[in-house]
Order: C-alpha cells, then sequence, then structure tokens
C-alpha cells in the first residue's frame, strides 16, 4: 500500500521539526551519498562475479 500525499507531506513535516531547517539539506545529501556508494557497490560485486575465475587445478596445470 502506498503512502498517500497527504501521509508524506504529515512524515516531511515531522523531519523538518525534528531536525530543523538547517540540518534538513545535510542529512539528505549524506542520504544521497549513501545511496550512490550502495549502488556503486552492487555494481562491483556484480563485475566481481562475472569475472572467470581461475581455481587452484587450473593454476597447478599450467
Amino acid at each position: 500500500m502506498m503512502p498517500g500525499p497527504l501521509q508524506i507531506l504529515l512524515v516531511l513535516l515531522v523531519i523538518l521539526l525534528l531536525f530543523g531547517a538547517s540540518r534538513v539539506p545535510g542529512i539528505a545529501e549524506n542520504l544521497a551519498k549513501g545511496i550512490t556508494s550502495f549502488k556503486k557497490g552492487l555494481k562491483d560485486g556484480d563485475a566481481e562475479e562475472q569475472k572467470p575465475r581461475i581455481s587452484d587445478s587450473q593454476k597447478n596445470d599450467e
């Protein structure tokens, strides 16, 4: 169930009251950096899984 516009507005108002208008942009910036870092980590993990891995037995054969 998706929250309605009134519920979203209420949550934003509570956040504004708790943290104050001066800290909200900093919190949003840190949240955005965290999301970007998380996505980069997922992307790097996928790239690492796609690399062909050489097993120990293959290393010994060469």
